[in-house]
Protein backbone atom coordinates (compact mmCIF):
# COMPACT_ATOMS: atom_id res chain seq x y z
CA UNK A 1 0.00 0.00 0.00
CA UNK A 2 2.09 2.85 -1.00
CA UNK A 3 -0.30 5.61 -0.63
CA UNK A 4 -2.14 4.22 2.38
CA UNK A 5 -4.25 6.93 3.84
CA UNK A 6 -3.10 9.58 1.50
CA UNK A 7 -6.07 11.80 -0.21
CA UNK A 8 -5.71 12.26 -4.20
CA UNK A 9 -6.90 14.53 -6.38
CA UNK A 10 -6.87 14.02 -10.14
CA UNK A 11 -7.92 16.12 -13.04
CA UNK A 12 -9.03 14.54 -16.32
CA UNK A 13 -9.58 11.04 -14.48
CA UNK A 14 -12.38 10.32 -16.10
CA UNK A 15 -10.30 8.47 -19.12
CA UNK A 16 -7.31 7.47 -20.06
CA UNK A 17 -4.15 8.62 -18.01
CA UNK A 18 -6.30 9.97 -15.52
CA UNK A 19 -8.54 7.10 -14.84
CA UNK A 20 -5.65 4.64 -14.82
CA UNK A 21 -3.96 6.77 -12.38
CA UNK A 22 -7.42 7.04 -10.19
CA UNK A 23 -7.97 3.19 -10.01
CA UNK A 24 -4.38 2.37 -9.08
CA UNK A 25 -4.16 4.70 -6.43
CA UNK A 26 -7.26 3.43 -5.15
CA UNK A 27 -5.32 0.02 -5.21
CA UNK A 28 -2.62 1.61 -3.49
CA UNK A 29 -4.63 2.56 -0.16
CA UNK A 30 -5.35 6.18 -0.86
CA UNK A 31 -8.10 6.70 1.82
CA UNK A 32 -9.64 8.97 -1.10
CA UNK A 33 -9.83 9.69 -4.75
CA UNK A 34 -11.08 12.37 -5.93
CA UNK A 35 -11.42 11.92 -9.82
CA UNK A 36 -11.85 15.61 -10.94
CA UNK A 37 -13.67 15.75 -14.94
CA UNK A 38 -15.83 17.88 -17.15
CA UNK A 39 -17.31 14.42 -17.86
CA UNK A 40 -19.84 13.40 -15.41
CA UNK A 41 -20.85 10.33 -16.69
CA UNK A 42 -17.38 8.77 -17.75
CA UNK A 43 -15.90 10.66 -14.25
CA UNK A 44 -18.52 8.44 -12.26
CA UNK A 45 -18.02 5.42 -13.69
CA UNK A 46 -14.73 5.63 -12.69
CA UNK A 47 -15.73 6.23 -9.02
CA UNK A 48 -18.04 3.00 -9.15
CA UNK A 49 -15.42 1.13 -10.83
CA UNK A 50 -13.66 2.31 -7.75
CA UNK A 51 -16.07 1.55 -5.00
CA UNK A 52 -16.81 -2.02 -6.53
CA UNK A 53 -12.94 -2.62 -6.27
CA UNK A 54 -13.48 -1.61 -2.61
CA UNK A 55 -11.75 2.14 -2.34
CA UNK A 56 -13.08 5.05 -1.47
CA UNK A 57 -13.78 7.95 -4.39
CA UNK A 58 -15.97 10.81 -5.24
CA UNK A 59 -16.33 12.81 -8.26
CA UNK A 60 -16.09 16.78 -8.59
CA UNK A 61 -17.30 18.63 -11.75
CA UNK A 62 -13.83 20.47 -12.92
CA UNK A 63 -13.67 22.34 -15.84
CA UNK A 64 -9.61 23.56 -15.16
CA UNK A 65 -9.93 27.00 -17.00
CA UNK A 66 -12.30 27.86 -14.00
CA UNK A 67 -10.97 29.17 -11.33
CA UNK A 68 -14.05 28.96 -9.36
CA UNK A 69 -14.05 25.25 -10.21
CA UNK A 70 -10.74 24.47 -9.12
CA UNK A 71 -11.40 26.32 -5.75
CA UNK A 72 -15.10 24.25 -5.34
CA UNK A 73 -13.12 21.23 -5.89
CA UNK A 74 -10.04 21.54 -3.17
CA UNK A 75 -12.97 22.99 -0.99
CA UNK A 76 -14.92 19.79 -1.53
CA UNK A 77 -11.90 17.26 -1.65
CA UNK A 78 -10.81 18.54 1.96
CA UNK A 79 -14.35 19.01 3.32
CA UNK A 80 -14.65 15.49 2.69
CA UNK A 81 -11.30 13.81 3.14
CA UNK A 82 -10.03 15.99 5.80
CA UNK A 83 -6.85 17.30 3.35
CA UNK A 84 -4.76 17.18 0.53
CA UNK A 85 -1.98 14.80 0.04
CA UNK A 86 -1.70 14.10 -3.85
CA UNK A 87 -2.48 16.60 -6.66
CA UNK A 88 -2.05 15.26 -10.13
CA UNK A 89 -2.77 17.98 -12.93
CA UNK A 90 -3.81 15.28 -16.00
CA UNK A 91 -6.13 17.17 -17.43
CA UNK A 92 -5.24 18.46 -21.15
CA UNK A 93 -5.79 18.83 -24.82
CA UNK A 94 -3.77 17.65 -28.15
CA UNK A 95 -2.60 19.73 -30.72
CA UNK A 96 -2.79 17.22 -33.07
CA UNK A 97 -6.27 18.15 -34.97
CA UNK A 98 -5.35 20.96 -35.88
CA UNK A 99 -4.75 22.09 -39.65
CA UNK A 100 -3.40 25.85 -38.54
CA UNK A 101 -0.41 25.42 -36.92
CA UNK A 102 -0.55 28.72 -35.93
CA UNK A 103 -4.37 29.17 -35.33
CA UNK A 104 -4.62 31.64 -32.73
CA UNK A 105 -8.16 30.59 -31.24
CA UNK A 106 -6.23 26.89 -31.27
CA UNK A 107 -3.59 28.86 -28.90
CA UNK A 108 -5.53 30.34 -26.93
CA UNK A 109 -7.25 27.11 -25.90
CA UNK A 110 -4.42 25.16 -25.52
CA UNK A 111 -2.62 27.40 -23.48
CA UNK A 112 -5.79 27.48 -21.12
CA UNK A 113 -6.75 23.71 -20.89
CA UNK A 114 -3.30 23.02 -21.00
CA UNK A 115 -1.46 25.37 -18.80
CA UNK A 116 -3.55 27.45 -16.82
CA UNK A 117 -5.56 24.31 -15.91
CA UNK A 118 -2.45 22.91 -14.28
CA UNK A 119 -1.45 26.83 -12.94
CA UNK A 120 -4.69 27.15 -11.27
CA UNK A 121 -4.44 23.68 -10.04
CA UNK A 122 -0.84 24.94 -8.06
CA UNK A 123 -2.55 27.51 -6.74
CA UNK A 124 -5.29 25.68 -4.95
CA UNK A 125 -4.04 22.51 -4.09
CA UNK A 126 -0.81 23.66 -2.40
CA UNK A 127 -2.60 25.96 -0.46
CA UNK A 128 -4.03 22.86 0.85
CA UNK A 129 -1.79 20.59 1.63
CA UNK A 130 -1.04 21.27 5.28
CA UNK A 131 1.20 18.24 5.78
CA UNK A 132 3.55 18.64 2.98
CA UNK A 133 2.67 17.25 -0.33
CA UNK A 134 3.22 16.00 -3.95
CA UNK A 135 2.23 17.53 -7.23
CA UNK A 136 2.58 15.47 -10.41
CA UNK A 137 2.22 17.93 -13.46
CA UNK A 138 1.29 15.98 -16.92
CA UNK A 139 3.61 17.63 -19.55
CA UNK A 140 4.66 15.61 -22.45
CA UNK A 141 7.55 14.96 -24.76
CA UNK A 142 6.28 17.52 -26.74
CA UNK A 143 7.28 19.82 -23.57
CA UNK A 144 11.08 18.92 -24.81
CA UNK A 145 11.32 18.86 -27.77
CA UNK A 146 9.65 20.21 -30.97
CA UNK A 147 7.61 18.39 -33.96
CA UNK A 148 6.44 19.47 -37.07
CA UNK A 149 3.17 17.87 -37.06
CA UNK A 150 1.28 19.70 -34.15
CA UNK A 151 0.10 22.96 -33.16
CA UNK A 152 2.94 25.01 -31.81
CA UNK A 153 0.72 26.11 -28.44
CA UNK A 154 0.26 22.47 -27.57
CA UNK A 155 4.51 22.31 -27.44
CA UNK A 156 4.37 25.85 -25.85
CA UNK A 157 1.78 24.86 -23.43
CA UNK A 158 3.51 21.48 -22.40
CA UNK A 159 6.80 23.43 -22.16
CA UNK A 160 4.80 25.92 -19.60
CA UNK A 161 3.95 22.80 -17.30
CA UNK A 162 7.45 21.86 -17.63
CA UNK A 163 9.17 25.19 -16.27
CA UNK A 164 6.13 26.05 -13.63
CA UNK A 165 6.85 22.67 -12.27
CA UNK A 166 10.41 24.02 -11.52
CA UNK A 167 9.36 26.91 -10.05
CA UNK A 168 6.94 25.27 -7.88
CA UNK A 169 9.80 23.17 -6.83
CA UNK A 170 11.91 25.54 -5.76
CA UNK A 171 9.41 27.71 -4.13
CA UNK A 172 7.34 25.21 -1.85
CA UNK A 173 10.14 22.82 -0.66
CA UNK A 174 10.30 24.55 1.81
CA UNK A 175 6.81 23.29 2.71
CA UNK A 176 7.80 19.86 2.13
CA UNK A 177 6.13 19.54 -1.04
CA UNK A 178 7.58 18.37 -3.68
CA UNK A 179 6.27 19.34 -7.71
CA UNK A 180 7.64 17.10 -10.77
CA UNK A 181 6.63 16.38 -13.59
CA UNK A 182 5.78 13.39 -16.24
CA UNK A 183 6.24 13.70 -19.63
CA UNK A 184 4.67 10.71 -21.58
CA UNK A 185 5.52 9.77 -25.44
CA UNK A 186 3.00 7.99 -27.87
CA UNK A 187 0.38 6.66 -25.90
CA UNK A 188 -2.95 5.43 -27.06
CA UNK A 189 -5.02 8.45 -28.79
CA UNK A 190 -6.60 10.71 -26.65
CA UNK A 191 -10.53 12.24 -27.79
CA UNK A 192 -8.76 14.96 -28.60
CA UNK A 193 -6.59 13.63 -30.69
CA UNK A 194 -6.47 14.44 -34.46
CA UNK A 195 -2.83 13.29 -36.25
CA UNK A 196 -1.34 11.31 -33.85
CA UNK A 197 -4.20 8.87 -33.97
CA UNK A 198 -3.58 8.47 -37.45
CA UNK A 199 -2.28 4.54 -38.17
CA UNK A 200 0.02 5.45 -40.74
CA UNK A 201 1.02 8.54 -38.62
CA UNK A 202 1.70 6.31 -35.76
CA UNK A 203 3.69 3.98 -37.68
CA UNK A 204 6.08 6.29 -38.92
CA UNK A 205 6.45 7.30 -35.02
CA UNK A 206 7.15 4.11 -34.15
CA UNK A 207 10.21 3.74 -36.23
CA UNK A 208 12.16 6.30 -33.58
CA UNK A 209 11.11 4.93 -30.74
CA UNK A 210 13.84 2.33 -29.46
CA UNK A 211 11.35 -0.42 -27.81
CA UNK A 212 9.37 -0.09 -30.88
CA UNK A 213 5.68 0.38 -29.31
CA UNK A 214 3.50 2.48 -27.99
CA UNK A 215 3.00 3.25 -24.37
CA UNK A 216 0.04 2.12 -21.89
CA UNK A 217 -1.91 4.04 -19.98
CA UNK A 218 -0.62 2.20 -16.99
CA UNK A 219 2.59 2.33 -17.65
CA UNK A 220 2.23 6.29 -16.94
CA UNK A 221 -0.13 5.62 -14.01
CA UNK A 222 2.76 3.82 -12.17
CA UNK A 223 5.17 6.70 -12.95
CA UNK A 224 3.23 8.78 -11.36
CA UNK A 225 2.29 6.35 -8.09
CA UNK A 226 6.17 6.74 -7.77
CA UNK A 227 6.41 10.69 -7.74
CA UNK A 228 3.14 10.19 -5.47
CA UNK A 229 4.66 8.19 -2.79
CA UNK A 230 7.58 8.39 0.00
CA UNK A 231 9.63 6.30 -2.21
CA UNK A 232 9.75 9.75 -4.06
CA UNK A 233 10.86 11.67 -1.19
CA UNK A 234 14.31 13.41 -2.16
CA UNK A 235 12.85 13.81 -5.77
CA UNK A 236 11.27 17.21 -6.71
CA UNK A 237 11.63 19.91 -9.84
CA UNK A 238 12.71 16.41 -11.97
CA UNK A 239 10.96 15.01 -15.35
CA UNK A 240 9.83 12.11 -15.86
CA UNK A 241 10.15 10.83 -19.37
CA UNK A 242 8.10 7.23 -20.19
CA UNK A 243 8.33 7.25 -23.93
CA UNK A 244 10.02 4.44 -24.74
CA UNK A 245 13.14 6.05 -25.19
CA UNK A 246 12.25 8.63 -28.08
CA UNK A 247 13.79 11.60 -27.07
CA UNK A 248 17.13 9.36 -26.12
CA UNK A 249 17.56 9.50 -30.22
Amino acid sequence: MRLKDKVAMISGAASGMGAATARLFAREGCKGVVVADILDKDGQAVVADIEKAGGRAIFVKLDVTDEAQWKAAVDKTVATYGGLDVLVNNAGISGSAEQDLYDTVAWHRLMDINSTGVFLGMKYGIRAMKRGGSVINLSSISGITGQGYIHVGYNASKGAVRLITKAGAAQHGKDGIRVNSVHPGLMPPMRTSGRTADPVARAKTLKGVPLGRAGEVDEVAYAILFLASDESSYVTGAELVVDGGWTAV
